[in-house]
């Protein structure tokens, strides 16, 4: 075996290829030792390494030797049969992983949109549980000021004068305000703020559409509405709760051969995203 680039096997009737340098990431591994003829546990039949033990867990162990990183769908449940099949296999930087699943598991992410229609204007305020979906999310938001005369909110043009962005408002890391449509200023002239959200090039005026077009972007980011309630029906301010499942900080091992080291891999763990 140790002669082949290319290994075939097959774990429990599941049929896995890949390059003898993948399985021997990890020198001292079963793995490893398999592709040097050096493990019993793995059987030459018919051309294929056969081995008495779960395929669907050991797709996982193999993305992890191809990738090093975990990185477990957010639905997965069997943190310590998975756990076993790394110790058997001899990859214990993994098994060490897989015994913390706090890191892995994925947590529940809760966003709170509060919706405020006075007169012509339209108030914002969007809470995260989640500091980097509100950062991503602010980048997302422009919003824009510019005079017009006449009609003021039910015009339909947006100002013949250049837009200017504005900055949003960040009352904190886990907050964003902002709000759109006219104040009546001087005259006959109104100021207009319009909120783009993107990738939706459209400079939105009205508060209504502004919030439509909210509630898509958060649907299609995963988020789902589960609650709606009016917190002041004095001020007519209403509240939008959604949440999503959002998946762990991927997890990376990082393998330095070090002279002297007999081929010993040496691992340690790092965080590859942040996230709070």
């Amino acid at each position: 075996m140790s002669s082949r680039e290319v290994i075939v096997l097959n774990v429990g009737g599941v049929r896995f290829v890949t390059r003898a340098s993948t399985l021997q990431q990890f020198p001292e591994s079963r793995l490893a030792r398999m592709v040097n003829d050096d493990d019993r546990e793995f059987k030459l039949v018919n051309g294929e390494l056969f081995v008495d033990r779960d395929g669907a867990l050991f797709s996982y162990i193999m993305d992890f030797l191809r990738t090093l990183q975990v990185s477990l769908p957010t639905d997965f449940s069997d943190y310590q049969r998975l756990h076993r099949e790394a110790e058997f296999y001899g990859l214990y930087p993994l098994a060490d992983l897989l015994s913390q699943e706090h890191l892995l598991k994925p947590r529940l992410e809760i966003l709170e949109v509060r919706f405020s229609l006075q007169e012509m204007q339209t108030f914002f305020r969007i809470f995260g549980s989640c500091s980097t979906t509100i950062e991503a999310l602010a980048e997302q938001i422009t919003v824009f000021t510019g005079q017009q005369s006449g009609q003021g909110w039910n015009s339909p043009f947006p100002s013949q004068k250049p837009l200017v962005p504005l900055p949003l408002e960040r009352p904190s890391h886990h907050d964003i305000v902002f709000l759109c449509g006219t104040e009546y200023s001087a005259g006959d002239h109104f100021m207009a703020r319009y909120v783009s959200i993107k990738p939706d090039n459209r400079k939105l005026i009205n508060g209504t559409n502004v919030l439509g077009l909210l509630f898509d972007t958060l649907l299609k980011d995963g988020f789902r509405l589960i609650s709606t309630r009016t917190v002041t029906s004095e001020e007519k301010v209403e509240c939008y709760t959604f949440e999503r499942m959002k998946r762990a900080a991927g997890l990376a091992i990082m393998v330095n051969q070090t002279p002297g080291s007999s081929g010993v891999a040496q691992a340690r763990r790092s965080q590859m995203q942040k996230g709070k």
